[in-house]
């Protein structure tokens, strides 16, 4: 089944407002993943002042829709525009679904993240379609059949 739901952008004061929301639209925040998370690769590893922010988390708020949220960090802060800090975030239930929806927003638009394997487990990519939105496309790989 394929789902969507809206990413939200901060400049380092996530956990503040997602704290705000759950207070205001209850439910748990199951999963929070901060920059100090990341795996090093080829030595590089995350900037120090960036380690605590939010890379990634998420807040229920009915069966279908989930809240999911980050801070915006290092070069991509400079591209931050609030008013425009925001995603779809579509989910899908097989890697060629994705595929499928990722190559059609991206024609006439512009791929910010190609289709990948990640190392949270999705293959996720992310694209602004020609009408300026802004788009996450992910499937859960722990959902892959063998």
């Amino acid at each position: 089944m394929t789902t969507a739901n809206i990413y939200l952008n901060f400049r380092g004061n996530c956990e503040e407002a997602f704290s705000f929301y759950q207070s205001v639209l209850g439910g748990e925040i199951p999963y929070v993943s901060r920059y100090k998370d990341i795996p090093a690769e080829d030595g590089n590893s995350p900037n120090l002042a960036d380690a605590q922010k939010i890379l990634h988390i998420s807040l229920p708020v009915s069966n279908e829709t989930v809240l999911m949220g980050s801070d915006v960090v290092g070069e991509h802060a400079a591209g931050f525009i609030e008013g425009n800090n925001f995603s779809i975030s579509i989910n899908t239930g097989s890697r060629e679904k994705a595929d499928l929806i990722f190559n059609g927003l991206s024609k006439g638009g512009k791929v910010t993240m190609p289709m990948n394997e990640t190392f949270w487990g999705a293959y996720f990519g992310m694209l602004t379609d020609r009408f300026g939105i802004n788009w996450m496309v992910s499937f859960d790989l722990k959902n892959a059949k063998g």
